[in-house]
């Protein structure tokens, strides 16, 4: 089954008020051309669940997000992102922040069709505290432990994006991780995918051992082509992270006329190609840097 799709047919599909699931890890292999479709669309009052970065900072500041559920929200160079800080100080957003196993094992339980799944992560810790709908429970054999018991995270809609993927939607990973994308996956009754680049089926292994075939065709519901579609997140082997345009961002978070300027120029463009060409001439600018 062809699954050929673009960022505007993915969106098209999002409503007001869903549970959407973003793969990757901060500011590493983000899906950011679907993201910046969001942006561009008039989607309100989402829930993000993610281990985050620019996609939740920017989701936030742009005034669509109610509420996000994450176990950091980080631009890795950047310890904290702004945008996300921001909202969060200004009470501007429902957080609930979980030990990164736990989130891990809420999409797990919810991939499995299960109500929750027990764990040891978060106990000890504030992360109860915090989130006081948690609860515990004991294990039933001899060594009678309490272990938290992490609920199932169900998701509307998961978005990641691969290295390679082929118009079936199998989808591999060429970097050093595969984070959780297929958590997000087996969690969410939608999910689509973006790739750097679309291949043959039989070409796949050519870039890689079986083992970077995270993705499984009957995890996706749709494929889009988007080379440089993780910009301005890294995906290697295909790019680094864009460190200076990250560096513009953040500078931009908190000052009103140099977001201004950034939204103008980056994000209040027609499609995810207008965006790319944007970011080739303020590269020419900076001579290539």
């Amino acid at each position: 089954m062809d699954k050929r799709t673009t960022e505007r047919e993915v969106v098209a599909e999002l409503r007001d008020g869903m549970t959407i699931g973003i793969g990757g890890w901060g500011s590493r292999r983000k899906p950011m051309s679907l993201v910046r479709e969001i942006l561009r669309s008039d989607l309100r009052d989402l829930t993000l669940v993610a281990y985050g970065g620019p996609d939740v900072g920017l989701l936030c500041k742009a005034g669509k997000v109610r509420r996000v559920v994450y176990g950091f929200v980080s631009l890795d160079s950047i310890p904290l992102e702004p945008a996300f800080r921001a909202a969060r100080q200004a009470g501007a957003i429902e957080a609930a922040e979980l030990d990164e196993g736990m989130l891990q094992w809420g999409l797990y339980a919810a991939g499995l069709r299960l109500p929750f799944l027990p764990t040891r992560s978060g106990l000890g810790s504030d992360v109860m505290r915090v989130n006081p709908e948690l609860r515990t429970v004991r294990s039933p054999y001899a060594d009678g432990e309490e272990l938290v018991a992490m609920p199932a995270i169900e998701l509307d809609v998961a978005l990641v994006h691969m290295n390679r993927a082929d118009a079936r939607g199998n989808g591999q990973f060429l970097g050093p991780d595969p984070y959780f994308d297929d958590l997000f996956c087996m969690a969410a009754k939608r999910r689509f995918l973006s790739c750097e680049k679309l291949v043959e089926t039989s070409d796949l292994l050519k870039g890689g051992s079986v083992h970077t075939l995270k993705i499984h065709r009957a995890l996706v519901d749709g494929v889009v082509e988007a080379p440089g579609g993780a910009h301005f997140t890294e995906c290697p082997p295909d790019y680094g992270r864009d460190e200076a345009f990250q560096r513009e961002y953040a500078k931009s978070v908190n000052d009103a006329e140099a977001w201004a300027a950034f939204r103008s120029r980056y994000l209040e463009l027609e499609d995810e190609a207008a965006y790319q060409a944007a970011v080739r001439a303020r590269s020419a600018e900076r001579g290539g840097s």
